[in-house]
Order: structure tokens, then C-alpha cells, then sequence
């Protein structure tokens, strides 16, 4: 990674302020933009920008490739009038009775895709589905994705939601004659489907053109996993460690670490590497190429998976008894360089990571990341201190798995709480922006901060605990937050007295 000193700030778009129950890309993105940028901020960084499944997670996607049409702003249909405003108008209303600091998932979803089905019936009464656009996009991402996902997202909802394992055995194994007879029973399911990807990826489109122009790039997400109830397996069988009816033997996770005493037995399905370098890691490299078409740069997700993974029993209960198991190491990222040329990635090597890891990262010049939280056992030389870090890291007080720095604090023993308040001379009421500034000044090409540290918000503002299952993916910044002036000078100012401003020009 060749990256000028900056800095940003994630904030998934799910949690950005305003009316109907929550975020978009539409007017309250591009004011966070603006903020962005008066701050002097270079990187936005998101979560996976794809369709979550039961629970919200956006690492828990029903496909690696597409978007995730609840964030699609309404305002774009009132606009081409495929919606009135008495329709979102009702649905606004109806979402003013949720918080409006958290994403009611089950509430909101099926209110906002009833108005996105009733958006692509009219545009389908004005011929829509004719538009050379629309036509275009079918054709470049079809054979890829889209297809796919368009007849598993629809047969999903025709089977009241249930995991394609427990479909008929036609459908399971995939059937030619049973997928054309679905295709068309279902063929209006699925062109509305087609029409709200589309709309998805012309509003993000439109978005990070907007960014740019303002200098400001987005820093996106690609988590090594699929998950089992997704389009990416069950059209893709034969690449995933599976039976003819979609059984594993074992499953994906993550060893007992600091985060979880039981490990992380998060299911998803593992790779077949050996089916996957047969046919020279086609679905990794497409995958890779949909995602750099989409942000500037990619963080991804467990990147020690790709050195040696964790492998669980799948009748196994927690993480605990697991085995690692050699993954690809450099085979897929030179497979991937040989077909894409360079691709911008850095590396999540948190957790439980080995020299063989450190190596995998170094020979890929890949930057890795450091977490200000982890770095308080009482070392002086702790590598995730800010006075430890290498010009090549992304360094972070925080990531969306962690708690808030204030609540975080909050929950330290009276020593640890000592060690934070010496190393960075400040009293408990100023920690978080001492801790913020230290990040900021250390030699760290990048340093990203959640939007909660920003205001100091505690443990409520939380975005995910690792392994719980409940309550996750639901927190937003408020309009208040959005607006306040002083907390972006604040930050401005710090970001132009260490060198990390941006100048706001098109990168």
C-alpha cells in the first residue's frame, strides 16, 4: 500500500441520520461528505455494502456481490415518478415511532422493500425494463451475479424466507429444468430484484462521484467468508467444502482471543481451495474486481484466514476445538494481480496472529492494522501503542467490533484505566479526544476513528458485539451530530496540525 498520510472516519451507511428509519445514499450522505471533507478527511470507510441477512450483519450477506437496496435514497423515485410523495410521506410517518438513533432492522426492511416493489411496478408501467441503462447493466453484471442472486433472492421470499438447503431437492441441487420453471413463475419477483440493484449501484455511483470531488475516497470492506444462506453458495457448490445437499463436515471461525473466551463459531461454509485454484480463483478474482469497482480501497476481513484457518467441527457448539489448516497464502493474491493488476488492499491481521502471517502481509506489501483499545496489558513497547507504529499501518482507536472508546474506558479496571490516563497525560474527561490526537500524531500512514469517538458517545452507540447475536447493526447519528460545527473544526484543526489534511481535490 502507497498511501499519502491522511486519515477518516468510518460510519456505516445505515447510520447516517434522517427520516425513514434509515440511512441512504442520498442527501444525508453527501452532507457526511461535506463534513468529511471541511475536516480535512480523506477516507470514509464503510462495512460490506451487501444485502445483510437475518440480524442485520453486513458480514452475514445473502451475496458477496450485490448491494443492499434498503440503503437506495426514495427521494430518486418521487423524482423520476415511480413513487408519489403520499407514498413516502406514510412511510416516513410510520417510521417516526421507532428511535431515531437506531435501525428497528425488522420494522423498517420490510416497510422500505414493500415501497421499492411498488416504485419498480410503475417504473415497469412506463416501460422500464426497456431503458438501454437498465438493459446494460442486466448484461455486464448478469452471468457474473446478478442472475443468480435475482432467482435465490426470489425463491427465497417465495419459501416464506428459509434456508435454500431446506428447499425441494430440484432447487437444492439446482435442477436446469426447475430453475427455468422459476424464472418464469417468478420473473416479475426478479426483474424488480434486477431493478433494485440497479438503482443501487446508480445512486452509489453517483455518490462516490460526488466524494471525489470533494476529496474523499472510501476505505470498503471484503470479508474472507461467505455466509451458508447466501446466492455465492448455493450457485457456486462445487468451490466450498459442502455435500450434494449442502452439509459441512466443518465450519468457519476463530479461535478463543480477546475478544471471546469461546472463540467466534461464526458457520459460514469453507473454501474448496484446491476446486478454486482448478479454475484459477475465477469466482475470488471476480469478486475482487465487483469490490474495486465500487471503493478505492479494501480492507480484508480476516486476512490470517488466508495463511491458515480455523477449522471447527460443524457439530462443534462453540470455537474452542478447532484445528488451523492451511489456507492459499500467496497463490490467490498473485492469481488475483495477474488478472486485475494491483488491487489496493490492506490487511485486518488482529486476533490470533503468527509470524507466518506477518510474512504472508510483508511479501504482499500489504499495510496492516493496530487497535489503541488492545494496547494496554501494562508492555511499554506494546506494538498497538501509537509511539510503536510503522509508517505502513492503519491505526485505529476502535473498529466497529469494538466498544466505543468511552464506553470502552468506562469498563477498564482502576490500573488500566491509570496506564491509558499516564501514557497520553491526560484526566478521564478529555481521554477520548487525547487518545484520538495520539493516533493522530503518530507515523501511521493512516488513522480512521469510528464517528462515536468523535462525540464521545458511550457504550449505547455501539455498532457489534462479536458473539451475540442480538442487537447488533442498529445504532445512528443523529441530525444533531451530523450538523455540529465545532466537532469537525475540532477535528480539522488536528488533522492540519499533524499533516494528515487533505485539500479536498479529486484524487
Amino acid at each position: 500500500m502507497n498511501v499519502q498520510r491522511s486519515s477518516g472516519l468510518i460510519l456505516h451507511p445505515t447510520s447516517l441520520p434522517g427520516p425513514g428509519g434509515v440511512g441512504t445514499l442520498g442527501a444525508s450522505a453527501r452532507r457526511f461528505v461535506d463534513r468529511l471533507a471541511e475536516a480535512g478527511q480523506r477516507w470514509w470507510q464503510i462495512l460490506p455494502l451487501n444485502p445483510p441477512g437475518l440480524g442485520g450483519s453486513p458480514y452475514s450477506a445473502t451475496s458477496a456481490f450485490a448491494g443492499h437496496p434498503i440503503l437506495i435514497d426514495l427521494g430518486e423515485f418521487l423524482r423520476s415518478g415511480w413513487l408519489s410523495p403520499a407514498d413516502t410521506n406514510k412511510f416516513k410517518a410510520e417510521c417516526e415511532k421507532f428511535p431515531q438513533d437506531r435501525y428497528v432492522i425488522d420494522e423498517v426492511t420490510p416497510r422500505k422493500w414493500a415501497l421499492i416493489e411498488k416504485a419498480a411496478a410503475n417504473w415497469r408501467q412506463q416501460n422500464g425494463p426497456d431503458s438501454p441503462r437498465f438493459r446494460a447493466f442486466c448484461e455486464e453484471h448478469g452471468a457474473r451475479w446478478l442472475d443468480d442472486f435475482a432467482l435465490f433472492s426470489a425463491l427465497k421470499d417465495a419459501h416464506d424466507g428459509a434456508s435454500w438447503r431446506d428447499w425441494s431437492t430440484e432447487l437444492v441441487c439446482r435442477d436446469p429444468d426447475a430453475l427455468q420453471s422459476a424464472r418464469k413463475r417468478l420473473a416479475t419477483e426478479i426483474e424488480t430484484i434486477q431493478f433494485a440493484q440497479w438503482q443501487f449501484f446508480e445512486q452509489w455511483k453517483s455518490l462516490r462521484q460526488y466524494a471525489a470531488e470533494r476529496g474523499v475516497q472510501f476505505l470498503g470492506d471484503l470479508p474472507i467468508f461467505v455466509a451458508m444462506d447466501s446466492a455465492d453458495v448455493w450457485a457456486n457448490r462445487a468451490i466450498f467444502e459442502l455435500d450434494a445437499r449442502g452439509r459441512p463436515d466443518a465450519v468457519a471461525g476463530v479461535p478463543p482471543d480477546y475478544f471471546s473466551e469461546t472463540g467466534q463459531r461464526w458457520g459460514n461454509p469453507l473454501y474448496d481451495w484446491d476446486a478454486l485454484a482448478d479454475d484459477d480463483y475465477r469466482w475470488w478474482i471476480d469478486r475482487v474486481d465487483q469490490v474495486c469497482r465500487t471503493v478505492d480501497l479494501v480492507r480484508v476481513d480476516h486476512f490470517r484466514g488466508f495463511e491458515a484457518y480455523w477449522r471447527i467441527p460443524a457439530d462443534e457448539p462453540t470455537a474452542v476445538h478447532g484445528e488451523w489448516v492451511d489456507g492459499p497464502k500467496d497463490a490467490i493474491f498473485d492469481a488475483i494481480r495477474s488478472e486485475l493488476g494491483s488491487v489496493p488492499f490492506i490487511a485486518e491481521d488482529l486476533g490470533s496472529i503468527t509470524e507466518e502471517v506477518h510474512q504472508l502481509r510483508d511479501r504482499q506489501g500489504l499495510a496492516g492494522m493496530k487497535v489503541l483499545h488492545f494496547a494496554f496489558d501494562g508492555n511499554p513497547d506494546h506494538p498497538f501503542l501509537p509511539h510503536t507504529y510503522p509508517e505502513r499501518a492503519v491505526a485505529y482507536t476502535g473498529t466497529h467490533d469494538n466498544d466505543t472508546t468511552r464506553g470502552w474506558y468506562d469498563e477498564l479496571s482502576e490500573q488500566e484505566k491509570h496506564r491509558v490516563r499516564t501514557y497520553f497525560s491526560s484526566p478521564d474527561d478529555q481521554i477520548v479526544w487525547s487518545m484520538i490526537e495520539g493516533l493522530w500524531e503518530s507515523d501511521a500512514a493512516m488513522t480512521i476513528v469510528p464517528v462515536q469517538d468523535l462525540f464521545e458517545l458511550g457504550s449505547q452507540a455501539r455498532m457489534n458485539t462479536p458473539g451475540v447475536a442480538e442487537g447488533n447493526w442498529q445504532w445512528r447519528m443523529t441530525g444533531e451530530e451530523l450538523t455540529d460545527e465545532s466537532v469537525f473544526l475540532k477535528l480539522r484543526a488536528l488533522t492540519e496540525r499533524v499533516g494528515r489534511h487533505s485539500d479536498g481535490r479529486d484524487q
